[in-house]
């Protein structure tokens, strides 16, 4: 792995519990595609593979049923931010990689501990691998004990505490400064019930945050200043966006999640580039998240225009160079 390469890959985007598609929203899926195929788009394989790339991600992909996991490859280093659903596969990936014989190290920051964070802890192939090395970051003091909890034998077979892998746990209360491979690495608490943590990453005069899982309680700006410094200048931020903003400051207060509009205007205060919405509500269809995008755009047209800000949907698989940012 390069040292200046700064990739982020999305491996999980949706929250509170992983949401494979159903038969119903694959039949809505393919109806759109009759809807928009003219004879022209079938002629040939040309064709027919033209159109194909050309049908927007709620008609043509998925969005991505896997709860949070996020992947950084930066200064050299494999970062990963959450243990979802979305682990599994990473691991998959992984194995064809030097984690697949034994020589791999990566460096795990978990938000919270709960279900839809952790769940793909015991499906992640590399930790059964002995040789490789593996740091969990994490700001509740008793993570090791919650990790080792969750995989008691009345939930699963396995105890965490078998993994041949080298596994170590580094309590961010008791460390000021961190970097990882260069890469400096801040920290910062969400509003979240039984406390969220929100990480940054900056290297080499780029910026990566990782923010959900937390709600804004008070939208006035002086209230957010703490939260606008620590998104100052980032060129790209993974954003709690789970809930529409009325859900969210009327229907699910203190549930610590929030919105693509509160998200905008903390990124715009804060000058960031980037605005990834991410932790998909597990009710909504691919249409509907898309759906939410088009009226935050419409939003963001409004307050503001110029500012040179884009919104995008965390879609899995999907990576975010930037270094072309």
């Amino acid at each position: 792995m390069t040292t200046n390469k700064f990739e982020i890959t999305f491996r999980g985007v949706r929250g509170s519990i992983p949401t494979p598609i159903t038969p119903d929203k694959m039949k809505e899926k393919i109806s759109a595609v009759i809807e928009r195929v003219e004879i022209s788009d079938i002629e040939s394989e040309d064709s027919r593979k033209e159109f194909v790339e050309g049908l927007p991600v709620e008609v043509g992909g998925i969005i991505g049923g896997n709860s949070s996991c996020v992947e950084v490859s930066v200064a050299g280093k494999d970062i990963v931010f959450d243990c979802g659903s979305g682990l599994r596969e990473l691991g998959l990936n992984w194995m064809g990689r030097e984690f697949g014989n034994g020589s791999g190290e990566a460096h795990i920051f978990v938000s919270h501990t709960h279900y839809d964070h952790i769940l793909g802890i015991p499906f992640f192939v590399p930790f059964y691998i002995k040789g490789n090395q593996f740091n969990f970051y994490g700001g509740h003091d008793d993570l090791e004990a919650r990790l080792a909890g969750h995989q008691n034998p009345e939930y699963f077979p396995v105890p965490f505490s078998v993994f041949p892998s080298d596994i170590s746990f580094i309590d961010l209360n008791e460390v000021s400064d961190l970097e990882i491979g260069g890469a400096k690495i801040s920290w910062k608490k969400n509003y979240h019930p039984g406390g969220s943590y929100a990480y940054r990453i900056d290297h080499n005069g780029k910026s990566f945050i990782y923010a959900t899982d937390s709600e804004y309680k008070n939208i006035g700006k002086q209230a957010l200043q703490s939260v606008i410094d620590f998104f100052k200048d980032a060129d790209l931020v993974v954003f709690d966006a789970q809930y529409t903003f009325i859900d969210g400051i009327e229907v699910k207060e203190d549930w610590g999640h929030s919105s693509a509009f509160i998200g905008i205007d903390i990124a715009l205060e804060a000058n960031v580039r980037k605005l990834a919405l991410y932790h998909h509500e597990p009710t909504y269809s691919d249409f509907k998240i898309m759906d939410l995008l088009r009226l935050s755009e419409k939003y963001l047209k409004k307050v503001g225009k110029g500012s040179g800000l884009e919104v995008l949907v965390a879609c899995e698989g999907a990576t975010i160079d930037l270094n072309l940012a």
